[in-house]
Formats: structure tokens, sequence, C-alpha cells
């Protein structure tokens, strides 16, 4: 009987949550049918059955699995499963949820709570009683607010109210934060943390930063943006930035590489990687070929990814295989930063904000147009005089963007 076993779905994925079945144990199913909607750590996606006939599932829906770790039998005889699941377990996470749960799901005649994995987490970490909540998401689904709410309604009738004078004296006390409260970490979240943290404590990181001139890139936009049909993407100024840097990435191979074990790694294609603020998260999805693509074909897709990363829709194929990255916050006003190397790249390049300012010209002082980019390196692949090099390609290509329009 075919196993249905935790896929990866990503090349850093190490496990996944079932989020919700999207067929019932014991239906039948074909092979290519949808039957379960998987949080991985880059994205949400539906997992496809490989086999035909009854699905039994294993893995109740809240349940995290490793990479591997079955989830559900395709077939018939339970036997079968259980001693799948069996051979499966995995050691090292025993202490996870993973036949366990869905053993008693299979046992009991009553359909599984269905309950969101930050809402499991954070019941946990409040005491509350999944089974006591009623759930308002999407076919009963609790969710993250039905927790809140309840932990909010029990704690109002267990502990009596403070008295003012004592709240009010809590509050103005040295040192006093008032009340506090846990908040879980979606997976996602999780490995931004990890991730960010390893890189930090491994990577020997230095950074260099330049001024650009911009006036020629403002011209060059409002050209575009007037020959632009009425629903056709303009380039905006990220796209340009993207532009410049894969051509000169693709003149730099460092730069368009890693260290990694010992080696440098120097990657064919040129793909860049565009940080994307999604609720509470920061996602990159990736440029495939950026310094092949035209730059309306640059703003058509990342717009269209922009899009999918905060509707949630973005798969985990648009999330991999970056070797570069640009990251934008002069959006917000913030005139320069220094952003962290993405795991796996040399480097990672922070923009900042166009800033109107006097500069001289010809003994003059006239308006100007300035940006700051910052390019953060891993020293290792990386040296000084190569970095200084590869970010002063960059700003010539933005002081004479003709070559970006080619």
């Amino acid at each position: 009987m075919p196993d249905v076993v935790m896929p990866r779905l990503s090349d850093s994925m190490e496990e996944g949550t079932i989020l919700r079945w999207l067929v019932a144990s014991g239906a039948e199913v074909s092979r290519g049918d949808e039957i379960v909607e998987i949080e991985t750590d880059k994205a949400n996606m539906a997992y496809e059955a490989d086999a035909s006939g009854a699905l039994e599932i294993v893995a109740a829906e809240g349940t995290t699995v490793a990479v591997g770790g079955l989830i559900a039998t395709i077939g018939g005889g339970s036997d079968s499963g259980s001693g799948s699941a069996a051979r499966r377990a995995d050691p090292v996470d025993s202490g996870r949820a993973h036949a366990g749960p869905a053993a008693g799901a299979r046992a009991s005649s009553s359909p599984p709570v269905k309950v969101s994995p930050i809402a499991r987490k954070l019941a946990q970490s409040l005491g509350v009683d999944l089974a006591g909540v009623t759930g308002s998401g999407p076919g009963g689904r609790i969710v993250k607010a039905d927790v809140e709410a309840a932990a909010s309604g029990e704690n109002a009738q267990a502990q009596p109210a403070a008295p003012a004078d004592a709240a009010a004296a809590d509050a103005g006390a040295p040192g006093g934060k008032g009340a506090a409260r846990s908040e879980p970490l979606s997976r996602l979240q999780q490995t931004i943390a990890r991730r960010m943290a390893e890189t930090k404590a491994t990577v020997p990181e230095f950074t260099v930063a330049t001024e650009v001139d911009m006036a020629a890139a403002v011209s060059l936009r409002a050209q575009l943006k007037a020959a632009a049909a009425a629903d056709e993407a303009v380039p905006s100024f990220n796209d340009l930035i993207v532009k410049a840097s894969a051509l000169a990435l693709r003149e730099h191979p460092r730069a368009n590489g890693a260290y990694r074990d010992g080696a440098f790694e120097l990657y064919e294609r040129v793909n860049v990687g565009m940080a994307v603020a999604a609720q509470d998260a920061l996602i990159v999805p990736t440029l495939f070929d950026a310094d092949r693509a035209s730059l309306r074909e640059l703003a058509r897709t990342a717009r269209a990814l922009a899009a999918r990363v905060r509707d949630g829709s973005v798969t985990p194929p648009e999330l991999s295989g970056g070797t570069f990255t640009v990251s934008n916050l002069g959006m917000f006003g913030v005139t320069d930063f220094t952003a962290i190397i993405n795991s796996g790249q040399a480097g990672i390049l922070a923009v900042g904000a166009l800033r109107e300012e006097p500069v001289m010209a010809d003994g003059r002082i006239v308006p100007g147009v300035r940006m700051t980019l910052t390019l953060s390196c891993d020293h290792r692949i990386l040296y000084g005089a190569d970095a200084a090099a590869f970010l002063a390609r960059i700003r010539a290509l933005l002081e004479a963007p003709i070559a970006l329009a080619l």
C-alpha cells in the first residue's frame, strides 16, 4: 500500500505542518488530486496524491512531521499502514507529534479539531483547552484570535481584578512593563530567526557604501513611464537597481557565488532575490536570470511576485535559487541601513531612499538626487577591493542607465 510521506517542498525544508486535509479519511482519490495543504518554512502549498485509492489519514491537522515521515496511506488495510508508521518513526523527533496524535484521530469516530499551527502553539503556552474553544475560521477552524479570546475569558474568571491603586502602583513602579503576552512564532518566523542568527554567528561580514547620483535614472524612468501603454508595467527604481546589480554580478562572478566547505561556489545563473515585506515576515522571492530580462520583464515579474507574497500564494520554487539579494527600505524613508546576508550568498545590497539635496556641479550649487547603497559582504569570498569594484559598477550603471534599457 503506497505511503504518503511529508514531501520536501523546498531545498531548505526539514519538516512541515499539516494545515488542512482536502480529502476526508476513507475517501477515494486519484493520482494528481490535491489531498493536503502543508505549511513549510517558506510557504503554504497543496500537495497532490501520487497514487490512486482510498486515503487513510495518519497525521492529523496541526501535526508537525519531519520530511519523509508518514502522513497518510493510499490503498487499503490498516495493519499495513500501522506497520509503515512504525517503520518510519523518527527516533530523533519522537518527542514531537507524529503517528501518535494521528492514531488517536483514527481511533476516534469524531473528526479532529481543526486548529491553525499558531493557534495550537499559543493555546499550549497559555494553557487553553482547545476542546472548549469554538473556531471562527474557515470550516470552524480555531485561529489565533479564538485562543486569545478564550484565554482572556478564562483569566477573567480565574483571577480577581486587581485594585485600581495596586494597578496604578505597578504601572508606575521602576522597570514595570505591565502585562506580558507570549506570541509564538510561525514556522516562517522561526526559520528567519534561526537563519539570521546562524549568519551573524558564522559569516565574517563587512560593509562598503557609496552615494549614487540618480538624476539620470530619474530621467530614464520618466521617459519609460511616458512611453508605456496604459496597462503596461512601468519599471520602478528598484527594478533599475535589480537590473544594474544583475549586470554587475555577471561581470563579477564571485559576487554571484558563495563560500561553501572551503571552496568558492560560483553560480552560472544570475538570480536576484527581492526582499518583500509580508505580514509579520520578510519574504525573498527570486527574479531568475535577471541579467537577461528586459526592464519591462523585470517590472512585470517583480510586481506579480510581490502580489503573490502578500496574498500567500507564492510557491517554494519561487523562493529558491537566489544567488544575490536586493533589500530596499527607501519607500519607508530610510536613507541607509545594513542588511544581513542570506545564507548561501556572497552579499546583499541595502538600498536607501532617493533624496533631493543641493550638490556641487561645475563650481555651482544645483539641485540633485542622491541615493545610498550599502553592500554587506562575506569576507571569505569577497575581499575589500572586489566589493568596492562590484559596488562601483552598480553605481556606474545607475548613473549612466541607458545600458539598463538595452
